[in-house]
């Protein structure tokens, strides 16, 4: 457990780069064309946890259409980019096959695990695959797909807030911050 002081100076100290406005304006744009495009399809939803819990949520409040809730926990061995090499703490327990899937997770960094999620529910089954993320982090070390539905695109930081997290920390709050000088 971090010490309080230090965990509070980190986020007083932080850039605010993105603020709760913002964000509502950026899930209200997502929010618009996933239900352009499945509105109709009866799709099922899948936060990846943890970081996906804040975003889903409010993309949820904002599909008036409907759909179906479910969650996945996985995480990524190393560098590897295939679905087996996945720890996947919490399997989908709703039966997928032959619908579409939205995933839905926080950030799209470099993007192998939400890569290797994709290929997973493909693999298994799934109709179409679409993904949503709120972050995009801008650099060149990407995998070759990118989600179907982004928010925004940030500097390339140590970013944290709405999802991300901090050392465990601060992915409760309703902003994106950057840890001061990274």
């Amino acid at each position: 457990m971090h010490n309080i002081d230090e965990l509070n100076s980190i986020l007083n100290e932080a850039d605010c780069l993105v603020s709760e406005a913002q964000l509502n304006e950026a899930l209200d744009k997502m929010a618009q064309q996933i239900t352009d495009d499945l509105a109709t399809k009866q799709p099922i939803v899948i936060c990846v946890m943890n970081g996906g819990l804040l975003p889903t949520g409010a993309l949820l409040q904002r599909l008036q259409f409907p759909l179906e809730l479910d969650y996945v926990h996985a995480s990524r061995y190393g560098m590897a980019t295939q679905g087996s090499d996945l720890n996947w703490t919490r399997y989908p327990q709703t039966d997928f096959k032959g619908r579409d899937v939205l995933i839905v997770d926080d950030i799209f960094d470099q993007g192998h695990t939400v890569e290797a999620i994709i290929k997973w529910f493909e693999e298994n089954g799934a109709n179409n695959v679409y993904s949503a993320t709120v972050i995009n982090k801008l650099h060149d070390r990407k995998v070759e797909m990118r989600p179907d539905y982004i928010g925004l695109d940030i500097e390339d930081r140590f970013l944290f807030g709405y999802g991300m997290d901090y050392q465990g920390y601060f992915r409760n709050l309703q902003g994106i911050y950057a840890v001061k000088g990274k």
